[in-house]
């Protein structure tokens, strides 16, 4: 991928989830989570991990949004929108984010490796999806299943729990 490809991915990915925590509007955060989710998946791809990527792309914007939006929708929009913003909370989060980012830098610009380039990624001589099958399937079966039970059975949960009751 070129630089130019990385940056555009990188940038989409870092606005989006800014944006995400800035909407005040709990679906316009969802949906600005699955574009930030999209360009994440492009930055797996542009790394040749493309069974990441698609995992990226299926798991995390299409089920686990599917299930943000689901809890979306049982909360009182209305209330939300009543709600006003803590300036104190902001400010101090703010200069928390800023100080991270202030050590971040310290710590790259102190770093020697951090200013040389990396070298080239060898070509992959298998292929990750047959492997990630066969480990799952072969060394992790059991707790595999049990997880596939527990998704099940909160499922099951959530549909009873906002079930509303007719009177």
């Amino acid at each position: 991928m070129s630089p130019f490809l990385f940056w555009i991915f990188a940038l989409l990915t870092v606005i989006f989830g800014a944006a995400v925590i800035i909407n005040r509007n709990p679906v316009a955060s969802a949906l600005s989570l699955v574009v930030s989710f999209l360009g994440l998946a492009a930055l797996f791809m542009s790394l040749n991990a493309y069974f990441i990527g698609i995992i990226q792309v299926l798991v995390y914007a299409g089920a686990v949004m599917v299930l943000f939006l689901f809890i979306i929708m049982l909360l009182d929009l209305r209330a939300e929108k009543g709600r006003q913003i803590n300036w104190v909370a902001s400010a101090a989060g703010l200069a928390v984010a800023l100080i991270l980012l202030g050590q971040i830098l310290s710590v790259i610009s102190h770093f020697g490796p951090a200013h040389q380039p990396f070298s080239a990624l060898p070509r992959p001589t298998s292929d990750d999806v047959q492997n990630i099958g066969a480990t799952l399937f072969r060394s992790y079966n059991l707790p595999f299943q049990i997880v596939g039970v527990l998704v099940l059975v909160a499922t099951i949960g959530v549909v009873l729990l906002s079930k509303r009751e007719t009177r």
